[in-house]
């Protein structure tokens, strides 16, 4: 089985003595075209991994901003097939590692048995299911590990040792720390408690861990950096692409947030 590229990605991080940036996109926002664009234009600006939203009607885990991405997205057709068919076309020229972000009804409604080897096909490196708990992974756990997908996990600020364990356990690749007490979305400031609850999660783990939710600016990528091993942007490139929908550099303008981003963490 070929070396999953999230821990290549993860190992030239730390000889490098440099913070990961990830970009989170709504794949298929405003169609799977652009996304496909848009991931090859993070890459060249500097993006380190790539995280594509799976459209799902009920997306509890995610603001309005994201809320909106899925609606564009599936109203112009995107679906999970159709996203793994990007995926593969977006691997014939590129290496980047691709994480997909997804509610459970869509992958259970493909087959929590075929969908793991399918993504690995396509070339997906990582999933995460937001809406599952590390205890009912069952068998998509296994599926994924049995195909060199890496399952990463969730960790919230209230997660109680035990459970911080738990999730240090079955991750691979990377955790994923949730930064703050609610939904995705754009904030004015960073919480009280990150620098803590991160401390948490470090005396209890050693994978790497990539901090999201609520990060909209580059001052504050550059001081989750200070306490992270990647970051995590999703609600604020969303807005940037929902702000430019219809105009003819929309991959540009997101280009130049994402590269701007990278600025600020090098």
């Amino acid at each position: 089985m070929s070396p999953n590229r999230i821990d290549g990605a993860f190992v030239r991080l730390k000889a490098q003595g440099r913070c990961g940036l990830i970009p989170f996109l709504a794949a298929g926002d405003p169609t799977l075209a652009l996304t496909e664009s848009l991931v090859h234009e993070f890459e060249a600006r500097g993006a380190d991994l790539v995280e594509l939203g799976v459209p799902f009607s009920d997306p509890l885990a995610d603001g309005v901003v994201n809320q909106r991405a899925y609606q564009r997205a599936l109203a112009s057709g995107a679906s999970l097939p159709r996203i793994l068919d990007t995926v593969a076309r977006i691997r014939r020229r590129s290496e980047i590692p691709i994480v997909l972000m997804s509610y459970i009804n869509p992958i259970h409604r493909f087959g929590l048995q075929r969908f793991p080897v399918a993504a690995r096909d396509a070339g997906v490196d990582g999933l995460i299911v937001s809406d599952c708990p590390p205890e009912e992974l069952g068998e998509l756990e296994i599926a994924l590990q049995g195909a060199g997908v890496h399952p990463i996990l969730l960790v919230a600020p209230t997660s109680p040792p035990r459970r911080i364990s738990l999730i240090g356990a079955k991750s691979r690749g990377y955790i994923y720390y949730v930064s703050l007490r609610g939904v995705t979305g754009p904030r004015d400031q960073l919480p009280d408690d990150l620098a803590s609850g991160i401390r948490r999660v470090r005396a209890l783990t050693d994978k790497p861990l990539a901090v999201g939710f609520g990060i909209s600016t580059p001052a504050q990528a550059r001081a989750v950096a200070q306490l992270a091993d990647a970051v995590i942007v999703g609600s604020a490139v969303v807005t940037v692409v929902e702000q430019s929908l219809g105009t003819p550099h929309l991959a540009a303008r997101a280009g130049d947030f994402v590269e701007g981003l990278r600025t600020s963490l090098a």
